[in-house]
């Protein structure tokens, strides 16, 4: 049984290691429990998200306004959701030193809160009593809020709030995040935190000694009515989410919805703000005279802002639809599914959101990954998400398996199965590569406590896409617009005279237009002349720019793969991203940023090499383009991502180095198979 000690009154704000300083709430508790929607409805939009020191954890700081007499604001801040603050886990470790005074993200002055938030499950009231007997046995004022106390009594379970507070020797609140019922109680009770009456007993995660403790508070707080209904709903969902083939049966659907729904109704702001940009370079270009200034703004800034921007309502759309399926309770289910896939990779079965994210885009795959709670397994889904085909790459796919397969729709279908097939092979084989070797270490059974069932909190949802989107807009919109600029700057200078052929032609039009002005088929002749001229000065300009000279310079190192240096401009510019492969290609072979679709196609299938008879698009080279495309990391957002969630960048370096080796020994294979075979 606990033991008793005098209570101890330490009124938010009076830390003496902080004087003077806002009050602060740590907010605590474990996974599912409601936690986050409780954070969201006490500080709603004011509040910042960065990372604790040294950790790719979220830091997320709210402020929130106290109730009664004593209230004024205070600093909340949310905690990682954790089962045991004694386990030998990041997030364990991470809350223990925040309680303890030892960790404070920000950089702030470090000291032990003023006061603990301590969020337990109402639903699941025995097992969450477990992690609140390790916070009381820490001897900081402390307060606990029973969430889902609506879902509890709908299922005819009923909590004495008076016996479960004498019981843990704190002030406990009944109260429900999604719906407010008795938020303005829980505001209150934190201003008159106090140290508990009562000590657990104790000293490890999970010995006996808490575990009775826990349920001898449970009986002595806690009835189940006689008229409760069952279960048998609940108890066959949960049969057939984490059936060994209903359930995948069920998440093949229910994921196939969701990247349905995302992809058709993103579609639709995705070309607003298309749109909207391109609208914004017109009206630069009409508005300022030629030269450096408008050609930055226009074709750097501009489009860099706009390259960024465009995705924006894929990444928050999904996140929209996540954050649902997690309220529900489903995700829970569909995780321990995909434990079973996965686990002989080396990979949980938390893995497979963060890769199936990747498909839209690396980048929110890879943020998504925080939600893996060993940090082996999350690094190891890092490294291998951006193996996965991202939205990125399917205008390469379309042109290269339009000239492999243009008259043959069957096999052009085909091709595109096998290209999303030989990544996801790629990266579950890269994991186990580098769970047997650098990130070795024994994969823990996943343990997951299944949630109840419920209706998600559209309020939540939207707050938590609001927080990704902003994320997402500071951490990868400044590093694209940084590329697009860079690259703009290498593609545009040094500027060149045009080439005498250029000349001549632009001589000869004028010519014809000085002495037959007033003929119709005059114009024509002049018109092809100008675009012939136009085009060549393009490759010429292209050709002596700083990024042509890389190309040549580089081209020795793709030769064994079938690209001349026209193909390895454009296969250097995809290191910065990998959707300027065609606009890139577009210009240094047909002289035109943004053609008809049609037209790019047909002039890039039918372009030739210096010698003026091998096609830069040969079969064998397209062939090994694709592998390429496929496998290679192309993206150097997706770097400083990866460094940043996994904490160094030289976990980003590895990523590059694996999957440029794989890709070029893979494309290396396809394009002396493709030759010898003739396909």
């Amino acid at each position: 049984m606990a033991t008793d000690a005098a209570p101890t009154r330490r009124p938010a704000g009076d830390n003496a290691g902080r004087p003077g300083a806002t009050p602060r709430i740590a907010l605590l508790g474990n996974p599912n429990t409601g936690k986050t929607t409780l954070f969201n409805r006490l500080s709603g939009l004011r509040h910042k998200t960065s990372n604790f020191p040294g950790t790719t954890l979220e830091a997320r700081m709210g402020r929130v306004v106290l109730g009664g007499e004593e209230g004024g604001d205070a600093e909340l801040i949310d905690l990682p959701g954790l089962y045991s603050l004694e386990l030998a886990q990041l997030e364990s470790q991470v809350c223990r030193e925040v309680l303890a005074g030892q960790a404070a993200p920000r950089g702030d002055v470090v000291a032990a809160p003023d006061a603990v938030l301590v969020v337990l499950d109402a639903t699941n009231l025995s097992r969450n009593l477990m992690l609140a007997g390790e916070v009381l046995r820490r001897r900081l004022p402390t307060v606990v809020a029973v969430n889902m106390i609506d879902l509890a009594r709908r299922s005819g379970l009923h909590i004495d709030a008076e016996k479960l507070g004498e019981a843990l020797g704190c002030r406990v609140v009944l109260i429900s995040a999604r719906t407010g019922e008795g938020i303005a109680e829980l505001k209150s009770a934190l201003t008159v935190a106090t140290v508990p009456s009562r000590t657990p007993p104790g000293q490890s995660a999970g010995d006996d000694g808490l575990r009775l403790w826990a349920e001898e508070v449970y009986e002595a707080a806690a009835t189940v009515s006689d008229d409760a209904g069952d279960h048998r709903l609940t108890d066959h969902l949960d049969h057939a989410f984490t059936h060994p083939v209903l359930g995948v049966g069920a998440f093949v659907l229910v994921m196939g919805g969701l990247f349905y729904t995302l992809f058709v109704l993103a579609q639709y702001p995705m070309e607003w703000i298309e749109h909207l940009f391109a609208w914004a370079t017109g009206v630069i270009e009409a508005a300022m005279p030629e030269g450096i200034l408008r050609d930055l703004l226009a074709n750097g800034i501009v489009q860099g802002v706009g390259a960024t921007v465009v995705f924006l309502p894929q990444i928050c759309l999904l996140f929209f639809l996540i954050s649902l399926l997690e309220d529900t309770g489903y995700l829970a289910r569909a995780a321990l599914v995909m434990d079973r896939v996965l686990r002989p990779f080396g990979l949980p079965g938390h893995s497979f959101v963060p890769l199936l994210s990747s498909h839209a885009c690396a980048l929110p795959g890879i943020m998504a990954t925080r939600a893996i709670p060993d940090r082996r397994e999350r690094l190891a889904t890092i490294l291998v998400a951006p193996f996965m085909t991202c939205s990125a790459r399917l205008p390469v796919y379309v042109l290269l398996i339009t000239v492999l397969f243009g008259d043959r729709p069957l096999l052009a279908a085909a091709a595109f199965v096998g290209c999303y097939a030989l990544g996801m092979v790629a990266g579950v084989t890269s994991a186990l590569l580098a769970r047997r070797t650098i990130l070795r270490g024994r994969s823990r059974p996943m343990a997951l406590e299944l949630p109840s069932y419920k209706l998600p909190s559209i309020r939540t949802a939207l707050i938590t896409t609001w927080d990704r989107g902003l994320i997402f807009l500071k951490n990868a919109g400044s590093v694209i617009l940084m590329i697009c600029i860079v690259l703009w700057w290498l593609g545009s200078y040094p500027q060149v005279e045009p080439p005498p052929e250029a000349v001549a032609l632009r001589e000869r039009a004028a010519a014809v237009m000085a002495q037959n002005a007033e003929q119709p088929e005059a114009h024509e002749e002049v018109e092809a002349w100008l675009a012939q001229a136009a085009e060549l000065e393009a490759r010429h300009a292209g050709a002596n720019s700083f990024i042509g000279r890389i190309g040549r310079t580089v081209q020795p190192v793709f030769a064994p793969l079938g690209y001349d240096w026209q193909l390895t401009i454009g296969v250097l510019s995809s290191f910065a991203a990998r959707e300027v492969f065609v606009s890139t290609m577009s210009v240094v072979l047909a002289g035109q940023e943004e053609p008809d679709e049609e037209t790019v196609k047909q002039r890039l299938i039918g372009a030739k090499r210096d010698d003026g008879v091998t096609p830069v698009f040969s079969r064998a080279a397209s062939w090994s383009l694709l592998v390429f495309y496929v496998l290679a990391m192309l993206c150097l957002p997706t770097l400083a991502v990866t460094a940043r969630e996994s904490g160094n960048w030289k976990w980003a370096l590895l990523q590059l180095g694996w999957m440029s080796a794989v890709a070029y020994a893979a494309a290396l294979v396809a394009y002396h198979v493709a030759g010898a075979m003739g396909v």
